[in-house]
């Protein structure tokens, strides 16, 4: 993918960074945990340009969900289908999750910083369940992966 645009320096660096090219999916910095002692924690949103805000505001707090921006969204359902499937007797029996999508998880890593900070980052991992599907991703959306907000 290239050389990295840049890395953070400082924990309140926002910018975007690259995504880190794994085997059939990528793992993408969406969040940075700060945990100061008898405080609770607070989180700095990544820039990026390839999930949605993670975070909903729910009836009983916020719940922290990894969803494609619609224009990905829209681009996944014309290549791989539906994300949710129904079956034959459907509503005698109920949906299902379409298994060609990506799979969505999250993935931590503790960082300390030069000025003695500590945090948590938090990456969304997107894992392709094909090569085909996912180099089809990459020859689409290699630019926000890259961390440019560019291809709409």
């Amino acid at each position: 993918m290239g050389t990295l645009m840049h890395e953070h320096e400082t924990a309140g660096d926002v910018r975007a960074v690259p995504a880190q090219i794994l085997d059939q999916g990528f793992r993408l910095l969406v969040l940075r945990e700060f945990r100061m002692p008898d405080q609770p924690p607070s989180l700095a949103w990544i820039q990026q340009y390839i999930l949605r805000d993670v975070h909903r505001v729910q009836r009983h707090g916020i719940f922290f969900g990894a969803t494609f921006l619609p224009e990905i969204m829209q681009w996944l359902s014309d290549l791989l289908g539906r994300p949710s499937l129904h079956p034959g007797d459907y509503p005698a029996s109920p949906a299902y999750k379409n298994p060609a999508w990506p799979i969505l998880s999250w993935y931590r890593q503790d960082r300390g910083w030069a000025d003695g900070q500590q945090t948590v980052e938090w990456f969304a991992d997107v894992a392709f369940r094909d090569e085909a599907s996912f180099a089809a991703f990459l020859a689409r959306w290699l630019e926000r992966l890259k961390g440019f907000e560019s291809q709409g």
